[in-house]
């Protein structure tokens, strides 16, 4: 006699019996193991996580007071304080300046601008605001990381297929013609060690010549390998930007409105003033290519809201709301520290070895421009800030507002 296991424990059966119980049994328990393999798991993903706030269009965002974000109210008013007295004193409210630190202009200049302003998100949210944040300024190479926006977004829809192609096998127009240049890859314009040599809208790459260049002029020296030298070369950037137009085949200000500026809410206040000069011909027909500043005049004018708006869009890894606008996989590529210089990634200031904002975490990144301007992107603590007109490096801005945050 064995003993199966029935409905009714004990019960006993014959040797038969108990054999086609226990494979009843047996097919019963491997259904049931199916069953189980099968349950819908938790998923990790934003869906089953508290959703993120995003802000609606314009004025259309929610404040929070510091101790709803987990920060402390006094000593965030003390960080704004602190703001309030740093004004620049690199650039007079007047732009008298200009041609002396950067060279003869190509495109326009302001006649004034805001004094120092910026704004704090936690969360999506605004914990703190001073100054006017919706007077739309210049805001000099912060223009660079929305042009590196442009590029992932290019890679991502397959216009260009990989960010280490030659420029070459896409752009004949000469400017990638001699075996110098047509080593230069996408990546190399990205991280600027490409060492483009050349002269465009009447600037030549190797910045000699006080009038041309002001205080930027340089002395001349040997070009270096595609991808092997680092150097801040607004010429070079420049070039991306001409190159990227013929990628797109439409003004580029049309292409950063599209699919960056209306998706994410900006303003109507913003524009991207090109030079006079800056003029290519595509299909045919004569297009304005933009400048990656406003060295030279021109280049990108934009409030400190919407900056904070184009901040928030890289810590929530290039989504805003339900549309995916840049991958993610860009955003990480472009705050990746670059082989050459590991404080630079892709058009972005890092902050990768803690020398840039020793008080902040070395995940943090920024979009920086002369002025000073700056969008600093803390994933750590959710944080954006958006500083503009101040003095000197935002680390002391940084150090303040972190001492706040409770958590």
């Amino acid at each position: 006699m064995l003993f199966g296991i029935v409905d009714k424990p004990f019960v006993a059966l014959t040797a038969t019996e108990g054999f086609f119980m226990n494979k009843r049994h047996l097919y019963a328990a491997l259904l049931l193991f199916l069953v189980a393999c099968h349950r819908p798991v938790r998923q990790t993903t934003e869906s089953t996580t508290t959703q993120n706030y995003f802000p609606g269009k314009g004025d259309a965002w929610e404040r929070r007071k510091p101790e709803q974000v987990g920060m402390d109210a006094s000593l965030l008013e003390a960080a704004v304080a602190f703001a309030r007295t740093a004004e620049t004193k690199q650039m007079p409210r007047d732009f008298s300046t200009q041609e002396e630190i950067f060279g003869k202009l190509l495109g326009p200049i302001p006649n004034d601008r805001a004094t120092t302003n910026g704004i704090v998100l936690r969360h999506g949210y605004i914990v703190a605001e001073w100054g006017d944040t919706q007077r739309a300024d210049p805001t000099y190479s912060v223009a660079k990381s929305v042009l590196s926006t442009i590029l992932g977004i290019t890679i991502d829809r397959g216009m260009v297929r990989d960010i280490h192609d030659p420029v070459a096998n896409y752009i004949r127009d000469g400017g990638y013609d001699s075996a110098h240049n047509r080593k230069i890859t996408w990546e190399h314009h990205a991280r600027q060690t490409s060492e483009w040599e050349g002269e465009l809208w009447g600037k030549k790459h190797d910045f000699v010549g006080k009038e041309a260049f002001g205080r930027g002029e340089r002395k001349p020296r040997t070009l270096q390998e595609p991808g092997t030298f680092y150097e801040y070369n607004d010429v070079r950037i420049n070039r991306l930007a001409l190159s990227l137009l013929r990628i797109w085949r439409k003004p580029l200000p049309q292409v950063v409105k599209a699919e960056i500026m209306d998706p994410i809410g900006a303003s109507d206040t913003w524009q991207y003033v090109t030079y006079p000069n800056a003029v290519a011909e595509v299909d045919g027909k004569p297009m304005p290519s933009v400048s990656g500043g406003t060295r030279w005049g021109g280049g990108l004018w934009i409030n400190a809201r919407d900056e904070a708006r184009f901040g928030y869009l890289y810590l929530r890894n290039g989504r805003w709301g339900n549309r995916q606008i840049v991958s993610a996989d860009w955003v990480r590529q472009a705050v990746a520290p670059g082989p050459v210089k590991s404080d630079y990634g892709y058009l972005w200031w890092l902050n990768t070895d803690r020398k840039a904002w020793p008080s902040a975490p070395a995940s943090s990144y920024a979009a920086i421009g002369a002025g000073s301007n700056t969008i600093w992107i803390d994933p750590e603590h959710d944080i954006v800030i958006v500083w503009r007109w101040h003095d000197g490096s935002p680390d002391e801005l940084i150090k303040r507002v972190l001492t706040a945050v409770k958590e």
